[in-house]
């Protein structure tokens, strides 16, 4: 009895989590502690802990959980970074967590309905905000000296005050693209209803105006689109063809769009003067980050220590540097090279493309549409030069693990779980 209702508690507590981003790292954070803490009857009472000696993928995630605590030791300020590197272990229990719950659990379907929902309900709140110049709630600048926001300002939707909701788009869209892919494959009409609701997805990620998380979303669709075997090449390509020739409508339409996706980009490519990108924020900030690795090329400063380096230094060092104050480099290979050096560097990109790359075969083949999506996500997040915020961010770094949770848990032949059982028999 006590089991069947800690697990219903754990059912509903993974229904919120999408809920529980959008609400803050705080209500998150409180969400996953409470997911772990309910799973840890099951965790001990069954002798889950014993997977942690054989099961490779867990091995790597405590191997990687191990160096993260040394960098904290050896950091600029061990103080800073030692919560959150110590914090990393609640990822290690919400991938076993949530790869038991699809082992146990007969309502996923359920599961992934309201996901569904309550991503949609996000989408058409992108959508009425870019229209109506605010959210369904009236948060949002409706103008800005006079001019209405849907041309002149960013998409921040339920987030409020932070522009995100492109990367948090971005978290669920192929998860939950997928999942519609899988559902409607045997209806007649499934190609094309397949295709529209990715092509009102992406579009939304688009009218955010985060280039970064709109080139993201074009690089995974195009992935996500490519890999799948069920669709003919001429209908991939026709749609391709629709969906950019779209973008370039709805970007045209838009002065703020047309802006922040042409004016800025092609101001700094014509541009002869080299000093104004040197001015570009952007810059400073990639120039800071390698400055910070120069410094520190093995091992880095410690992770959450950037700031510490380019903030709290001695001034004649900052002026030396030209170091530009802010919390992190704004994009994922400076912010890792500047925080952990070459060595750490190698040790995280190693574990994470070991960990993402280890299955590709059955990902391929075992046509899991939902576990495609979870793969593509994760591949977007490591692509180059792109800004980005911090990876270890409760934000960012919950969106890489979920997806990266259910890259496995979905599927029977990466299932941590179903394989044990395998392992048994």
């Amino acid at each position: 009895m006590l089991e069947q209702n800690l697990n219903k508690i754990s059912y509903f507590l993974f229904l919120a989590l999408p809920l529980t981003i959008i609400a803050g790292s705080s209500v998150s954070l409180i969400n996953i502690f409470f997911i772990i803490l309910l799973y840890l009857y099951n965790f001990f009472n069954y002798k889950h802990y014993k997977i942690l000696f054989y099961d490779n993928t867990l091995r790597l995630l405590v191997i990687l959980n191990f160096y993260l605590v040394i960098n904290s030791i050896i950091s600029l300020n061990y103080e800073i970074g030692i919560f959150r590197n110590l914090g990393f272990v609640r990822f290690i229990f919400i991938f076993i967590a949530i790869n038991y719950f699809f082992y146990e659990q007969e309502k996923k379907t359920n599961l992934f309905n309201f996901w569904t929902l309550v991503f949609i309900i996000f989408v058409f709140d992108v959508y009425f905000e870019r229209f109506s110049g605010s959210n369904i709630f009236g948060w949002g600048a409706k103008e800005i000296n006079g001019i209405p926001q849907p041309d002149f300002n960013r998409i921040v939707s339920f987030f409020k005050d932070e522009p995100i909701a492109g990367a948090y788009l971005n978290g669920f869209i192929f998860l939950i693209s997928g999942y519609c892919l899988s559902k409607l494959k045997n209806s007649k009409f499934s190609n094309v209803l397949t295709y529209l609701l990715i092509f009102i997805f992406f579009v939304s990620v688009v009218i955010t105006g985060e280039r970064s998380n709109t080139i993201k979303a074009i690089f995974g669709i195009t992935l996500f689109i490519l890999i799948l075997d069920n669709f003919k090449i001429k209908n991939k390509i026709l749609f391709f063809v629709f969906l950019l020739s779209s973008i370039v409508l709805v970007v045209y339409n838009s002065n703020y769009l047309k802006n922040r996706y042409v004016g800025q980009l092609f101001y700094y490519l014509l541009e002869k003067d080299s000093k104004i990108i040197e001015e570009s924020s952007y810059y400073k900030l990639y120039k800071s980050g390698y400055s910070v690795f120069k410094n520190y090329p093995l091992v880095g400063v410690g992770n959450k220590n950037f700031r510490v380096e380019v903030c709290e230094s001695d001034l004649q060092k900052i002026i030396k540097y030209d170091y530009k104050c802010t919390t992190h480099p704004h994009q994922l290979y400076f912010e890792f090279l500047s925080e952990h050096g070459l060595i750490g560097t190698t040790i995280l990109l190693v574990i994470f493309f070991i960990l993402i790359f280890k299955n590709l075969k059955i990902i391929i083949k075992s046509r899991n549409y939902i576990q495609i999506g979870a793969f593509v996500y994760l591949i977007s997040i490591f692509l180059p030069l792109l800004p980005s915020g911090s990876f270890f961010s409760d934000f960012n770094i919950t969106l890489f693990f979920l997806n990266f949770s259910l890259m496995y848990a979905i599927n029977k032949n990466t299932n941590i779980f179903f394989i044990k059982k395998d392992r048994k028999s």
